[in-house]
């Protein structure tokens, strides 16, 4: 399996790091063996100093496809859930100014966290789904699939144009603003339509 991972998906993100809007979804992959085990801690990397959370929802597509158009999308996945893309900021800076992959920034070990699953007919709308992530019973980002620059089944039809998708494998649609540093000891739970699919302790 492999996570399909959506950059600058949010408008208020894209203006907090400064970045330049892009006319298609910036794509780019993060190896299985990211994922943090379940119940583990996750452990800020020996390499960086400054390592971000950003929260964000997630799909798990359910039968194989590519080159699948726009009104057939919702038929690749019935599952929704929230994650957590971590990132080595100022690694990521240093290979950006370089032209270089954010694969080091994005990919290494423990990069991803998949929380719980939900049934996507728990939700009227998978456009206008609310969630959020607090660090240490702080609210620190609140979002809304609604404000996504590229919908869920847009994100599907456009991915599977360059990758065949698979079952089990899982899109990260981005994040919103309010992203920030972990610290050691910090405490991470996300929320989506009011329910926490996941925690994390920070090390």
């Amino acid at each position: 399996m492999k996570l399909i991972c959506i950059g600058r998906n949010y408008a208020a993100h894209i203006d907090e790091l400064k970045n330049e809007r892009p006319e298609e979804p910036v794509v780019f992959i993060k190896p299985d063996s990211a994922i943090l085990p379940k119940e583990q801690d996750f452990y800020i990397p020996e390499f960086s100093d400054d390592v971000h959370y950003e929260v964000e929802v997630l799909v798990k597509i359910k039968k194989v496809g590519k080159h699948i158009a726009k009104q057939f999308a919702h038929k690749y996945y019935d599952e929704i859930g929230l994650g957590i893309d971590f990132t080595a900021r100022d690694l990521q800076a240093k290979l950006k100014v370089k032209g270089l992959p954010w694969e080091k920034a994005k990919g290494f070990d423990g990069a991803a966290v998949i929380g719980k699953w939900v049934s996507k007919d728990k939700f009227k709308n998978v456009d206008d789904i609310n969630f959020a992530l607090y660090r240490n019973g702080e609210k620190v980002q609140d979002g809304n699939t609604s404000l996504m620059l590229w919908k869920i089944d847009e994100l599907i039809a456009h991915v599977s144009t360059y990758f065949m998708l698979k079952k089990g494998d899982i899109l990260f649609t981005g994040t919103p603003a309010g992203v920030g540093k972990v610290s050691p000891n910090d405490y991470l739970s996300g929320v989506l339509e009011g329910e926490q699919l996941f925690e994390i302790n920070v090390r």
